[in-house]
């Protein structure tokens, strides 16, 4: 045994320096990798046992702990490794910057996941979702500026490691920098739209699966990032637009205040149409669909034409799809109880012609 450790021993230092060390630290880090590796395999097969937020907790997680595992064993192995003084310090600082990204990431992921959890609770796929659309929103916007001023301090905190970059780092945190920057950049549309989407947050005229009709289109709020907006159209095109048009243009919000919509149908008519009877096949229509909220309906004529009028079918409807639905839906009736039932209130041409009568000549 001793002539071994001899023998490693003189093996050693015949061994140059520097591939010494880079056997070293190759050596800890395949050590390291496996050990990770096998933590991550046992885990994961009971995961499956775990609850849901644990399940979430341990992938997300995944990458931050190869990384901490990685980081720890490059650290005991940097004792170890034959360098000269000024080497050993830049290699210090290196790893100090590298633990502060570290709890960074830490502090990122433990932040998103917070913000996931809480808007785990909310459900967009209701009848009533005014309130979910608030928090999502609100939730969303907030979760993506506390990403950008985790990453500012962490990267600030990073750079006063360095002697060289310290000063900028420094700069970061000292209030006349702090102002330098944002009066630097409050110009720029990046910054004009990262403060719009905290202004969107806090007053919400618009929200996530919010019914819009913008830009002569109608769709509904896909996603709100911290520079923009996206709009899924009726026709699954999707419309991007900045998050500063929304505070500085007109737009119509549907759903605003709530879901509820009031829909109408149009139909154009003879002057023979019973009215009446028009009246009280719509009202037949209508309480017979499950597309309607048991609220509103009426049956006007709203306008009288040379040769039609025109009929509006009104009605409330719990969403805009709702509205949409149930407005085709008594056309088609409508149309076919005219044609089967009264084809006389169909339009037609009239001629009238009137012949002047002429008397006796005196």
């Amino acid at each position: 045994m001793a002539s071994m450790s001899t023998a490693i021993l003189t093996w050693i230092h015949v061994l140059p320096r520097w591939l010494f060390a880079s056997l070293v630290f190759a050596l800890i880090l395949i050590a390291t990798h496996i050990v990770q590796t096998a933590v991550v395999w046992i885990l994961g097969r009971r995961s499956g046992q775990w609850p849901p937020i644990l399940q979430h907790v341990f992938r997300q997680t995944e990458k931050v702990a190869r990384f901490a595992f990685v980081l720890f064993a490059a650290t005991v192995a940097l004792p170890l490794l034959p360098m000269p003084h000024t080497a050993n310090d830049v290699i210090r600082k290196v790893f100090a910057a590298a633990v502060i990204v570290l709890f960074g990431w830490i502090a990122l992921i433990a932040g998103n996941i917070a913000v996931e959890r809480y808007t785990g609770g909310f459900h967009l796929d209701t009848a009533d979702n005014l309130l979910a659309r608030k928090a999502i929103t609100q939730a969303r916007i907030f979760k993506r500026a506390l990403n950008v001023a985790i990453i500012v301090v962490t990267a600030a905190l990073a750079l006063m490691t360095f002697d060289s970059v310290r000063q900028f780092g420094v700069s970061l945190f000292a209030s006349a920098g702090v102002a330098g920057i944002v009066v630097g950049l409050a110009a720029q549309p990046v910054l004009g739209n990262l403060l719009a989407g905290m202004q969107i947050a806090v007053t919400q005229p618009i929200r996530i699966d919010d019914a819009v009709f913008v830009e002569n289109e109608f769709g509904f709020v896909e996603e709100i990032t911290s520079t923009y907006i996206v709009i899924r159209l009726w026709d699954w095109r999707r419309l991007v637009l900045p998050l500063t048009y929304f505070l500085q243009k007109p737009f119509q919000n549907w759903t605003h205040s709530g879901s509820a919509l009031l829909g109408n149908a149009k139909v154009y008519l003879d002057y023979a149409a019973p009215i009446d009877r028009i009246r009280a096949k719509v009202t037949e229509i209508v309480t017979r669909s499950n597309l309607w909220d048991k609220n509103i309906v009426r049956v006007q004529v709203t306008d009288a034409r040379e040769t039609t009028i025109e009929v509006r079918v009104l009605f409330s409807a719990r969403d805009s799809g709702a509205a949409s639905d149930l407005a085709s839906l008594i056309r088609e009736q409508l149309i076919a109880f005219i044609q089967q039932e009264m084809p006389e209130a169909l339009p037609v041409q009239r001629t009238e012609s009137r012949t002047a009568v002429v008397g006796p000549a005196g």
